[in-house]
């Protein structure tokens, strides 16, 4: 491993970690490393448009370059292509939205969003990052891991994002059991505060989102 890149890559996915902006010292406590390093590297990250400095508060965010090598990933995303078609025939016939995602490490990636076709206000999700555990889609693909995979995703850090979200072990077991069984998963509120259901199919992680 090269320390610097494996560096670099820390304070991106710090900048990336729902903060806005933070300056050098937040950076560099979240990152165990030294402040010349951490200031060091963001001017270099800086250079290549990864990261910006904002010229009143001196504090760092995610550059433009960050986008592009997001939109990139999508583009390149086999499943993604091949779902376009599939997803915006299902979404007119259900008349409900529907997200195609995959599992990335500890959180499912939203890959491709067709809104619900009627007149209703509604955000595109493309590229959102949901831990797994509080949403239908994490559930829906989880449960149909094998047993080894799905153990080391039940054994991790399970943080709670609303009142409703299952981090215990035994809950989320419980659950995915209720999936294989069903054959789709429900998310109710687990996610975020919300009137809503999110109803998936289990093997692809295509899910089909119906609110109630």
């Amino acid at each position: 491993m090269i320390q610097s890149v494996e560096r670099a890559s820390r304070i991106l996915a710090i900048l990336g970690s729902g903060t806005p902006r933070l300056g050098v010292t937040e950076i560099a406590e979240r990152a165990g490393l030294a402040k010349p390093t951490v200031h060091g590297l963001l001017r270099t990250l800086e250079k290549h448009d990864l990261v910006e400095q904002d010229a009143d508060t001196g504090k760092y965010s995610l550059g433009p370059a960050v986008l592009l090598l997001g939109n990139a990933f999508l583009d390149g995303s086999e499943l993604r292509a091949r779902s376009l078609l599939w997803a915006e025939s299902l979404a007119q016939r259900a008349n409900e939205a529907v997200w195609v995602a995959s599992l990335s490490g500890r959180r499912v990636i939203v890959l491709h969003h067709v809104f619900r076709p009627d007149n209703t206000v509604q955000i595109l999700e493309v590229g959102a990052a949901i831990p797994w555990h509080a949403c239908a889609l994490g559930h829906a693909i989880v449960a149909y891991l094998p047993e080894a995979q799905r153990a080391r995703a039940l054994a991790g850090d399970l943080v709670p994002l609303t009142g409703r979200t299952k981090t215990t072990r035994a809950a989320l077991s419980r659950a995915l059991a209720r999936v294989r069984r069903r054959g789709y998963a429900v998310e109710d509120q687990e996610a975020a505060r919300a009137v809503s259901r999110d109803l998936g199919a289990g093997r692809g992680g295509v899910l089909l989102s119906a609110l109630t």
